[in-house]
């Protein structure tokens, strides 16, 4: 069955929000085969994770990513990145440019999806057979590709080459930098966590957008009411429950809540800031604020995304990346104006500024050190020259999403999205603070033990001292 077919297929059935998990695995597999597109990505100012289980890869122009360089032939550079339409299109396209442009400088790509990617890459990088452009959010996980000596230092080609780095937003190169030297080239877009809704529904029930954490425990039992999830969570994916966390010890107590855990303080994840985020988190999901097996459902398959604009939920909280698949499945959810959006609202009796926003600053590219020199300058090349080029800035504006060049703002005005751009645009500006996600700015080893227990939070299967002794053991330096 197409992708198509099946989404008109599941917006034709009574969608029950009682799904047994058998009813949201069958969602999954059959109506939404896609991945989920590149990811969230510490303290950026104002403007990997492994998963184990196949390594299905999708979209590939060549070797199926195993052997020596990614498997791309010698003297060619291999790149991996994400599947899902439409960002893969536009990834693909920028490859072909420079494909086309240098005959005699080849880049060879394999697309993967999301969680699978994660899980391979880890893999190549410990067998030495990584691509020669490693895709990333930089953070923990870049640093330890740093320590193991697996990605090259960057900083002096960037001085060589001021105009690359001139151009792109500054708050960009944080989670690139490692002890003030830069590793990565950000890269695509800026990626707030937003919070959508569907207004139709909210119509159907009478109900405002939530202003208040307060308003959010108000609404449960108003949706639930009517038959409908108060919020799709992609529980089995597991990083969509970490934003929940997120945006709570934000709200509740700024970020130093956090900062105090990633520095590696002795029980930062006790501070009562911390074990009230935690328990008000349960206290949504004993109110039936998610959508009933939930944690069947996944993020690489947008089966979140079908349960909000088939109106199954009445709000979502998701990254900005979700804004373009919307628009692409959901009919004329998007088009029409039914699409609701806004930042994550402040929590009742909480210090922290509801300006802020967590997320992904940008996504990243390193050069993998074990390629050859010939592999590198391809790469260098490309990285100079096709990433995020005129072309690609006006493709990225063209599906709903901000790319990090400076100068685009007069740009986003002229898109048929120009409403949600101006939106994501302001949010990662006007905050005072844009958190790098959590699992992306702890080492990977913490950031699996952290996922592991945000899970288990979320089936009330520990408490919220429970998870804070746990996370104190995984964190403390």
């Amino acid at each position: 069955m197409t992708d198509k077919a099946a989404m008109e297929r599941l917006s034709r059935t009574e969608l029950s929000v009682d799904f047994t998990s058998a009813d949201l695995k069958s969602v999954d597999a059959k109506a939404f085969q896609r991945g989920i597109t590149s990811r969230r990505t510490f303290l950026a100012a104002a403007l990997s994770v492994p998963v184990l289980g196949a390594l299905a890869a999708c979209g590939s122009s060549g070797p199926s990513g195993s052997g020596q360089n990614g498997g791309a032939p010698p003297g060619s550079a291999s790149y991996w990145f994400l599947t899902s339409q439409p960002q893969e299109g536009i990834r693909t396209a920028a490859v072909e440019r420079f494909n086309e442009a240098n005959p005699d400088s080849q880049i060879q790509f394999t697309a993967f999806q999301n969680d699978a990617f994660k899980t391979k890459i880890k893999t190549a990088i410990g067998a030495g057979q990584a691509p020669t452009l490693i895709f990333g959010w930089g953070g923990g996980t870049l640093r330890s590709y740093v320590d193991a000596g697996q990605v090259d230092d960057l900083t002096s080609w960037f001085d060589e080459n001021p105009a690359v780095k001139n151009r792109l937003f500054p708050t960009a190169f944080g989670p690139a930098t490692v002890d003030n030297k830069i590793y990565a080239m950000p890269t695509e877009t800026v990626q707030p966590i937003v919070l959508y809704y569907n207004k139709e529904v909210f119509d159907n029930v009478g109900a405002t957008p939530p202003q208040s954490w307060g308003d959010i425990m108000d609404l449960a039992p108003r949706f639930n009411a009517a038959g409908v999830a108060p919020f799709s969570l992609a529980g089995q994916s597991r990083w969509p429950e970490m934003m929940w966390l997120e945006f709570l010890f934000d709200r509740l107590g700024g970020p130093e809540v956090f900062e105090a855990a990633y520095n590696g303080e002795p029980n930062a994840w006790s501070n009562p800031v911390a074990i009230d985020a935690l328990t008000k988190v349960q206290d949504l999901v004993k109110a039936d604020g998610f959508v009933n097996g939930f944690s069947s459902v996944t993020a690489d398959s947008n089966a979140d995304q079908a349960l909000l604009y088939t109106g199954k939920a009445a709000m979502m909280l998701q990254g900005s990346w979700t804004y373009g698949g919307m628009a692409t499945d959901g009919g004329d959810f998007v088009s029409s104006g039914k699409l609701g959006y806004m930042n994550f609202p402040g929590v009742d009796g909480g210090t922290g500024d509801p300006s802020d926003t967590v997320g992904n600053p940008a996504q990243y590219l390193s050069i993998y050190s074990k390629a050859t020199d010939e592999q590198k300058e391809v790469a260098k090349k490309f990285l100079s020259t096709a990433v995020l080029s005129d072309e690609e800035v006006k493709e990225w504006i063209g599906i709903g999403s901000v790319p990090i060049v400076q100068g685009t703002q007069s740009e986003l005005g002229t898109s048929t999205d120009a409403d949600f751009l101006e939106f994501i645009y302001r949010v990662s500006t006007e905050a005072k603070v844009f958190a790098q996600s959590w699992d992306q700015a702890l080492s990977p080893t913490a950031a699996e033990t952290l996922l592991d227990n945000i899970s288990r939070l979320f089936q009330l299967s520990i408490s919220p001292q429970q998870f804070a002794d746990n996370m104190n053991q995984a964190t403390a330096k």
